[in-house]
């Protein structure tokens, strides 16, 4: 009696996760959960009565005018009025796969890829192919052989500070991509919530402001930098898409809450934000050294690694491969819990013995405990 896309219905790995990790005495590096300390108060008390009631669709004026603001200093080309307020950036996959996918669609990605966006893609029944990431970057000769192999109606890619790789491709490889991808003549989505989250330099222009031909949409967030419970984010996109993706929105909730709108707005015009993301670059710089010296420590050994410049993961190879999907159950029996990467894969055996480890929500006295603890358990355990 349901739909057949009900077939393709996955739950989320990392959301089962993070329930089985609840329980106060499990180190946990699965979710890219922000550190508790570094989330602002919610002050509501100047907000308008007037936000009780419905807003529109595209979203709060000043919110999307402070965006297209913040874009255009990155070097996007682009006004108010292409972009969308959404409820978290999570929504963008799913407007976006209701506005390509179809079922056997072609989409191309990188390898390895946000696992919630393979959610959203399956779902829809589309056939993703996954390029392989090289040394901590795309190949534009790799990705121009998937465009022309596969001809898939739209390519997804996150640029900066990957995940789960942590990859941030330098600006000669986003130009030359941006000539690939326009050549090819498909759309680009480019998914980009970590920018904010820079440690040795900030990241190089999104790869959208060197696009020429293409139609594309970029999707960020205010999940990493003010407060995921606030669920707001947005997409900006090229005239020709924005008018459909509105749509979409409005068949799916009229409008993203208002109340969460005005706090973000607030905060981005606020003159003290520039010191607010300076203080969470430094909380999570220290978490990701931390994680850094704990890793030298104890898995030299076992697993190869680069240091993430950014954003929230260190992205971790087996020397010795194994599914990391059965070590998981074995170590949240040891109450420490990370990320398999086989899912992080369109064809889960592609990733096998990898994983990925989160350093933003753990204190760091517990880091070197939880790291130590999961390469003993790796050492002393059969694959």
């Amino acid at each position: 009696m349901f739909s057949q896309r009900i077939e393709r219905l996955s739950g989320s790995l990392i959301r089962e996760i993070l329930a089985a990790a609840q329980r106060p005495e499990v180190i946990s590096f699965a979710g890219g959960l922000p550190a508790s300390q570094c989330l602002p108060e919610l002050d509501f008390s100047d907000m308008p009565q007037a936000l009780a009631q419905y807003g529109t669709t595209e979203g709060e004026p000043e919110l999307r005018e402070a965006i297209a603001r913040e874009a255009q200093k990155m070097g996007i080309a682009c006004g108010a009025d292409q972009v969308l307020i959404l409820s978290g950036s999570q929504q963008a996959l799913d407007l976006a796969a209701k506005l390509f996918v179809d079922p056997g669609t072609p989409l191309v990605t990188e390898g390895p890829t946000y696992l919630a966006a393979l959610q959203v893609f399956n779902l829809f029944g589309a056939s993703v192919h996954a390029v392989p990431q090289q040394q901590g970057s795309l190949d534009p000769a790799d990705l121009a052989q998937a465009l022309a192999e596969f001809k898939p109606r739209m390519t997804y890619l996150i640029p900066s500070f990957q995940n789960p790789s942590g990859a941030c491709y330098d600006e000669a490889t986003r130009a030359a991509l941006a000539e690939v991808i326009d050549q090819a003549g498909v759309p680009l989505f480019e998914d980009d919530p970590y920018r904010a989250l820079s440690y040795d330099g900030d990241a190089p222009a999104p790869l959208v402001s060197h696009l020429k031909k293409a139609s594309w949409i970029y999707a960020g967030s205010f999940s990493k930098t003010l407060a995921p419970g606030l669920r707001e984010g947005y997409l900006i996109a090229t005239p020709d898409l924005y008018p459909y993706l509105v749509k979409l929105k409005q068949a799916a909730d009229l409008h993203t809450n208002r109340v969460g709108q005005w706090f973000a707005a607030r905060a981005l015009n606020d003159a003290a934000y520039p010191a607010h993301i300076a203080r969470l670059r430094a909380t999570y710089r220290a978490g990701r050294d931390a994680m850094q010296a704990s890793l030298e420590k104890h898995f030299a050994d076992l697993a190869d690694w680069q240091l993430p410049s950014g954003g929230l993961f260190f992205w971790l190879t087996l020397k010795q491969k194994r599914d990391t999907r059965s070590l998981l159950k074995l170590a949240l029996e040891h109450d420490v819990a990370f990320m398999p990467g086989e899912p992080f894969y369109p064809v889960p055996e592609e990733g096998i013995g990898h994983l990925r480890l989160n350093f933003s929500h753990t204190p760091a006295h517990r880091i070197e405990e939880g790291i130590e603890r999961l390469a003993g358990l790796i050492r002393n355990s059969q694959p």
